[in-house]
């Protein structure tokens, strides 16, 4: 099924975890992606597995920090040069970092914040004009299941998803008549580099308890980031082109 012929797709994050899988997902669906990361070793590993898969010829890399407007102006113009405009933006990059809240540094809370929210609407911003210009344009963000639930220990970034959710809403209902679509996905119990181990830097005298109703209903535990890979494929694609101005939980019924 390759409900991305054709398709232009700029994803970031594509270095590990969700945002590579997304990579493969649409490349094997059939779309050109410029694959976007400040990983460059992380970039490197989903351009082999893109030449293993034989989907070489249709991947561009490129290393850019979200963070930084001046990179982010250069790097989306020449991924839609590249592409030769823009149908898709998925912003999959993001950092997850734990502390007590009280102990919380404003230099910390500021990173988190800036990454996550600030790079996100940069990454809009910079896209849309080639965005809606594109054909069926998509706009997929990421919130998290912690814009919506208790996740302790993770304020500062529940804070950033949560603004990216109620972004998602103000950009989905302003170019909702320039055809452009924009919607959310909101991972939680998925397996990555954000969650191996103790997880995200939680502190050493944590209360573990605090996180036993954390748990998927459904399976043996976390899913791979393959899991939400297929969702942002149907949400960017004709398969989701009812679907706008929401987001969608994919946890395992951890919140049901």
């Amino acid at each position: 099924m390759n409900r991305f012929d054709g398709r232009r797709v700029l994803i970031t994050g594509a270095g590990s975890g969700i945002g590579q899988a997304t990579v493969h997902r649409i490349l094997a669906e059939g779309g050109r992606v410029v694959a976007a990361d400040i990983d460059a070793a992380g970039l490197r590993l989903t351009a082999e597995r893109a030449a293993a898969d034989g989907a070489a010829g249709r991947l561009e890399t490129a290393v850019l920090d979200i963070a930084d407007e001046a990179a982010v102006r250069a790097g989306v113009a020449a991924a839609v040069a590249g592409l030769g405009g823009l149908d898709v933006l998925v912003n999959a990059a993001g950092i997850l970092r734990s502390a007590h809240t009280h102990e919380t540094s404003l230099d910390l809370f500021n990173k988190i914040i800036t990454i996550n929210l600030t790079g996100t609407f940069l990454m809009i911003r910079e896209s849309l004009p080639a965005l809606l210009e594109g054909e069926s344009p998509v706009v997929v963000n990421f919130s998290s299941t912690s814009a919506s639930f208790a996740h302790p220990y993770m304020s500062a970034y529940a804070a950033s998803k949560g603004g990216i959710q109620s972004m998602t809403h103000a950009i989905a209902a302003e170019y909702s008549k320039r055809g452009l679509r924009a919607v959310c996905v909101a991972p939680g119990s998925i397996a990555s580099g954000m969650t191996s181990g103790r997880g995200p830097g939680l502190p050493e005298d944590a209360d573990m308890t605090l996180f036993g109703k954390l748990a998927p209903a459904i399976g043996e535990g976390f899913a791979g980031p393959e899991t939400v890979a297929g969702v942002i494929a149907m949400l960017a694609s004709q398969d989701g082109a009812f679907i706008t101005g929401t987001e969608i939980r994919i946890d395992g019924g951890t919140h049901m």
